[in-house]
């Protein structure tokens, strides 16, 4: 006798318990959602609405608390933390969604009442009636500064981003930064679609389904489903892996250097995608590549990647600010360094309420030894690609002019000519290149190309 189906959960329950993790453990929502969805037995249309309930509330998060604010007698901060994420799922389905307000408000009523009892159920309704009398544009109307008292303030509540990061990022963008820092931030709240990619040796991008990304000849777009559906990615001949990440591998082997081209590494190399492409490109060469990572996990997700590579390559466990290299033994090293990652929050919307400025004061000192170590290890006539995914000036052009300041040993390759295809990403810095998602599609990685010379 064949056993029952699992009871199909509800929708929404699982869409609070997402957010619960998100907030209490720091979880990343596209990292928690597959495990949640198989637990409560959801597929299909319910498993895209937990999805657009979790991604869209946490992506929208500011401007709800903005609404949410001016609904409530009390600072949001004294709710209890359930009934505030089950305001602002109420309010992404009033605001966002097509789903009726009866629906939206009694589904959050039941929620409410449920996790935290009537008294919660009876303050969820009264708040959500009061979302409900107007919508979107005319609540962001009333809880938007004005522009004259501070654009980044306005463009905060209204493209749900903190102050500070819209702020860093209207500089990032630099003299085009008050015309198109709202493209920005609306891109970074635009659902992303899935890239794939092949890796060279094992497979083609004709095998990939999806349209040819523009700027990687190896890649591909998903309209919807599942990639590891597609038998490429299953079989570990492809991966997902965004255009711009991609971007960063190709920039690597294609920079231009003087002498022998055998030795490759990747320097921060976990979870392994970058090091899967690099190994791949590797092989064409007869090149080997070094791949290291400071903790056992990451490691293990590197040598899980590149398992099925044609590549000679060592994943090695260790800090790469105390590579266990020999100095100037290497001849292209790629530097994808810890960052804030606010180039991926489009990606990671989560990332935005959890950095501070002081997670970038903090990580430029590693940035910066990250760098001098790989240059360490890099040959005369030898090359190091370093690239964030953060436009944050601090992390790009200051890690960049600091080394260029403090070591008479390097100089700066212009990348223009390394990736063509490239256009409208000039860096801060002459010759580096910025990639934007409202320019280009992708996250907003930073590279720079430095070649190591003999001391001057």
């Amino acid at each position: 006798m064949a056993s029952p189906e699992p009871p199909v959960g509800n929708p929404r329950s699982a869409a609070l318990e997402v957010l619960a993790a998100v907030r209490e453990q720091d979880a990343y929502t596209n990292l928690l959602l597959p495990a949640v969805l198989r637990r409560h037995g959801l597929t299909g249309r319910d498993a895209g609405l937990v999805t657009e309930l979790v991604s869209g509330t946490v992506r929208r998060q500011g401007t709800y608390d903005a609404v949410l604010a001016a609904c409530l007698d009390r600072p949001l901060r004294r709710l209890a933390p359930v009934v505030l994420d089950v305001l602002r799922l109420g309010a992404h389905q009033l605001l966002a969604m097509r789903v009726p307000a009866h629906a939206a408000i009694t589904t959050s009523v039941d929620l409410a009442r449920e996790a935290e009892g009537r008294g919660a159920g009876g303050l969820v309704n009264a708040v959500l009636r009061r979302v409900s009398e107007r919508d979107l544009d005319g609540w962001l109307s009333e809880v938007a500064p004005p522009r004259d008292q501070g654009s980044d303030r306005h463009d905060a509540v209204v493209h749900s981003h903190p102050a500070w990061i819209v702020a860093e990022l209207r500089r990032a963008l630099g003299e085009r930064g008050s015309a198109e820092v709202e493209a920005l931030l609306a891109s970074d709240n635009a659902p992303p679609r899935v890239t794939l990619v092949a890796r060279p040796g094992l497979a083609t991008r004709d095998e990939l389904p999806g349209e040819p990304t523009r700027l990687s000849a190896y890649g591909t777009v998903l309209e919807g489903g599942d990639p590891g559906a597609v038998p490429a990615v299953a079989e570990g001949r492809a991966g997902v892996q965004d255009e711009g990440s991609q971007l960063v591998a190709l920039a690597v082997a294609a920079a231009p250097l003087v002498g022998r081209d055998v030795r490759w590494a990747d320097w921060c190399a976990g979870p392994g995608g970058k090091s899967a492409l690099l190994a791949g490109l590797a092989a064409d060469r007869g090149a080997s590549l070094l791949a290291l990572e400071r903790t056992h996990h990451r490691s293990g997700l590197v040598r899980r990647n590149l398992a099925t590579t044609p590549a000679t390559h060592l994943v090695a466990t260790a800090d790469a600010t105390r590579p266990p290299v020999a100095p100037g033994s290497l001849d292209r090293v790629l530097v994808d360094a810890p960052c804030s990652g606010l180039g991926a929050l489009r990606r990671r919307p989560e990332a935005r309420w959890r950095r501070t400025k002081d997670d970038i004061r903090g990580l430029v000192p590693l940035q910066r030894r990250l760098l001098g170590s790989a240059l360490d290890t890099v040959r005369p006539g030898g090359v190091m690609l370093y690239a964030t995914c953060s436009p944050a000036l601090p992390e790009t052009a200051g890690v960049v002019e600091h080394a260029l300041a403090t070591r008479d040993d390097v100089e700066l390759v212009d990348l223009g000519p390394v990736l063509p295809q490239v256009e409208d990403a000039a860096g801060p810095v002459a010759g580096t290149l910025q990639l934007w998602p409202h320019r280009h599609g992708t996250d907003a990685m930073f590279l720079a190309l430095l070649r190591r010379v003999d001391a001057r």
